[in-house]
């Protein structure tokens, strides 16, 4: 099995390109997602961490906003709670895909919780910055404040490139992402064996 995972900074498209290589996709913020819905353990272990911010199940996402607003050690506090949940649903998502040529793994924090195996193919996604802003402007729980109270818990973009095998540079249009995906697609499967010696550089691009 080849595991591709995607990383790059908030709002540059990794989901929407994660699922246009056609493979099983484990998709970290949806799984969270129905952990806050559905999993009455984690409510409960977050209101006893944080009683002035969790009322009653379900997790509400105004409530964890203004928590992590509030105090930026929260922010910490709630991904230690919520990290070994999802790391167990990746596990699982493995075995039940063990038998595939390829998944994706679209895990903001991949990096930073050294989920990646040494083979791993580190896709880095370069969105255009003008379109990033306008895209995170038109998301309905959008602030600049805990924007950037994620930037902090994450590595600096540069240090996330350099570990990347490839770069995808985002303009937003499907045509040009479709492109770059075919193009990894192709190398990763045609060569796999020399994988490693890409190293930032976009999907036209090998070191000699």
């Amino acid at each position: 099995m080849i595991r591709i995972a995607l990383v790059g900074s908030i709002g540059s498209g990794k989901s929407h390109i994660a699922k246009l290589f056609k493979f099983p996709v484990f998709n970290a913020d949806l799984e969270v997602n129905k952990i806050y819905k559905k999993d009455k353990k984690i409510f409960s272990k977050l209101k006893k961490k944080l009683p002035n911010f969790f009322s009653k199940f379900p997790v509400k996402k105004q409530e964890l906003i203004t928590a992590i607003l509030d105090n930026k050690k929260n922010l910490n506090l709630i991904t230690k709670i919520i990290h070994p949940i999802v790391k167990r649903k990746l596990v699982n998502f493995i075995k039940n895909n063990k038998n595939k040529k390829i998944i994706i793994l679209d895990i903001p924090l991949y990096l930073e919780n050294k989920l990646n195996n040494k083979n791993d193919i580190i896709v880095f996604v370069q969105g255009n910055s003008n379109e990033v802003k306008k895209r995170l402007k038109k998301r309905k729980n959008y602030n600049i404040i805990l924007m950037n109270q994620f930037k902090k818990i994450q590595l600096p973009i540069e240090i996330k490139k350099k570990k990347s095998d490839f770069i995808i540079k985002n303009d937003f249009t499907m045509r040009t992402v479709k492109k770059y995906v075919k193009n990894i697609l192709d190398n990763v499967l045609n060569e796999r064996s020399s994988i490693r010696y890409w190293n930032n550089r976009s999907f036209s691009e090998r070191r000699p």
